[in-house]
């Protein structure tokens, strides 16, 4: 199959090398490189530097609502356009183009967590259970009609890093099934209850405040985790928590109670790995070697 990939992110990789292993990708479309690194260089996005290594032609438009923009993406006669986690809306002529439509790759299971972050909310909401869906674009937001899903379960131990590699490479299988049953498969439209909306992480969401549940603030720093990150202040800098589990334990919330298990205004959170300015990250034991943060610290968010 001619088909057109939009992509963005490390999440789009996979799909993007799926599906240059199976079809004939004329195309990859990606935001345009953006300053990056100390000397705010621009660097390419990680799927145009991937389809660059892979000898494909790669676009970066600011925009698609140039018809002349509109009009280079419909003279590649494509047979079907795949985009996930693109960044750029669609317009309707170049929804129309593909001969078989566009089709969205979404981490989550529609209609639950349409929107920009639906991976850190089903974990900061506390999901037992998240997915990916292949749905059939329109101009709506993750509004179409899905083709497929699969479903994953959420544990304790997931982070936002761990889930966003298991729905990367559910996604990939997933379309590339898409694509052998097209145009057999059926769309079933989404239902009109159950929605909800992943707002893009603003930074504000990742200062810690240890007066909420331990269970939250668990669910928080795992979400996060690693970009862009839960922190915290403490006597010997800020820290960034990367990763966390609920435990029992008593105090004034953000006190610590042993090693870096702090209290919260129910029950506590045992930090597991954390990394402080300037450092890398590491493993609890390691962190508190270079780091005197006695019982009875307090921890401000």
């Amino acid at each position: 199959m001619r088909v057109i990939f939009m992509g963005t992110p490390e999440f789009s990789v996979p799909v993007l090398e799926a599906l240059h292993t199976r079809h004939q990708v004329l195309a990859a479309y990606s935001q345009p490189p953006r300053p990056a690194g100390r000397g705010k260089q621009p660097r390419p996005s990680p799927v145009q530097a991937r389809a660059e290594a892979l000898g494909l032609p790669t676009r970066t438009p600011r925009s698609l609502k140039d018809p002349a923009e509109q009009a280079a993406f419909a003279a590649l006669e494509a047979d079907m356009a795949v985009v996930v986690a693109y960044g750029l809306i669609l317009p309707q002529p170049v929804l129309d183009a593909p001969k078989l439509g566009c089709l969205n790759i979404h981490a989550s299971l529609l209609p639950r967590w349409r929107g920009a972050a639906p991976i850190q909310r089903a974990i900061m909401a506390g999901d037992a259970e998240t997915g990916v869906c292949i749905m059939q674009m329109e101009a709506g937001l993750d509004t179409g009609p899905v083709l497929l899903r699969a479903a994953t379960p959420i544990s304790e131990e997931d982070t936002g890093a761990s889930l966003h590699d298991r729905l990367s490479a559910m996604g990939a299988a997933l379309i590339v099934e898409a694509l052998e049953r097209s145009p057999g498969l059926t769309p079933v439209p989404q239902p009109e209850t159950g929605v909800t909306y992943a707002a893009k992480i603003d930074k504000a969401e990742a200062r810690v405040n240890w007066n909420q549940p331990a269970e939250t603030v668990a669910r928080q720093i795992r979400a996060l985790s690693p970009f862009p990150g839960a922190w915290c202040d403490t006597p010997a800098g800020r820290l960034k928590l990367l990763n966390a589990r609920a435990v029992a334990g008593n105090g004034a919330p953000g006190t610590v109670i042993s090693g870096l298990t702090i209290a919260c205004a129910d029950g506590a959170v045992a930090i597991s790995r954390a990394q402080r300015e300037g450092k890398r990250p590491m493993d609890i034991d390691e962190l508190l070697r270079g780091i005197d943060l006695p019982a009875g610290t307090r921890l401000t968010g």
